[in-house]
């Protein structure tokens, strides 16, 4: 059974940045597309940033188009978001997600991870 792991939340003042990691474990398995999305309290859970598995093209919300970077380390079985410039209202729970169709929608997502909490201050 696959299984994403994000690790890398944390608190940061304005302006500042983190990089959030996408552990992948578990049998191969066929995705077109891995992502990341968040969700804020109250709010519903929205798209971030993808990166498609073959050609390695990638995509952003316009909210974070930018800032944002998101990146993949086959070798490590791992992908990345790197945030910089972030403001208090990134602030949300972060999801690792994989999906098998090209889709920035969350329900065409199989495999999520569990969430890492990121926390802006202004």
């Amino acid at each position: 059974q696959v299984q994403l792991v994000e690790s890398g939340g944390g608190l940061v003042q304005a302006g500042g940045s983190l990089r959030l990691s996408c552990a992948i474990s578990g049998r191969p398995f066929s995705s077109a597309l891995m992502g990341w999305f968040r969700q804020a309290p109250g709010k519903e859970r929205e798209f971030v940033a993808a990166l498609s598995k073959i050609g390695g093209a990638t995509y952003y919300a316009d909210s974070v188009k930018g800032r944002f970077t998101v990146s993949r380390d086959n070798a490590q079985n791992s992908m990345y978001l790197q945030m910089n410039s972030l403001k208090p209202e990134d602030t949300a729970v972060y999801y690792c997600a994989a999906s098998p169709i090209f889709s920035i929608l969350s329900r065409t997502y199989n495999v999520w991870g569990q969430g890492t909490q990121v926390t802006v201050s202004s």
